[in-house]
């Protein structure tokens, strides 16, 4: 799965857009490392207690993103961000989402196409509108909804 920030991928094209896609998570904060935390914080610096928990969340809200990319047959996310905020004042809401797209790998000779897509299209050559999902593509954790109201797919 290819993850960028930006809306297009240099050396990619853009077959189909399956919609928007995201992954949640709300964290609390618990006593001890709150109490850890505001001893760190007198003498400033990193808090490395609540480093380390936005890390994880991060990297369980873009997995449960690109599961949800996956499930809807994309092979990349463009425009892809971060949000946090607080809710109350004990619990983190993080937030990752973007756009599922299907893209394909620009050729060598073509316009377009970079020595990264020209490697990629000779290596993984893909026949233009096959947009068919992997069938590797594993169904959501424990059967959980598409927010979308997709199908889950089988495995």
């Amino acid at each position: 799965m290819l993850i960028v920030t930006t809306n297009d991928i240099p050396g990619f094209r853009i077959l189909a857009v399956q919609g928007e896609v995201m992954g949640l998570t709300v964290r609390s904060r618990d006593a001890a490392s709150n109490w850890v935390a505001s001893w760190r914080s007198m003498g400033g610096g990193e808090i490395p207690e609540f480093t380390q928990m936005l890390y994880e969340a991060r990297m369980q809200v873009m997995g449960r993103m690109v599961d949800e990319a996956q499930r809807r047959g994309a092979n990349a996310i463009i425009g892809m961000r971060f949000d946090a905020s607080e809710i109350a004042t004990q619990w983190t809401e993080i937030c990752a989402y973007g756009t599922a797209v299907v893209v394909e790998a620009i050729p060598s000779g073509q316009e377009g196409a970079t020595p990264q897509s020209a490697e990629l299209a000779h290596r993984h050559p893909r026949h233009p509108g096959d947009f068919q999902p992997p069938a590797d593509v594993p169904p959501a954790p424990h059967g959980a909804p598409d927010p979308f109201g997709l199908p889950p797919r089988s495995a």
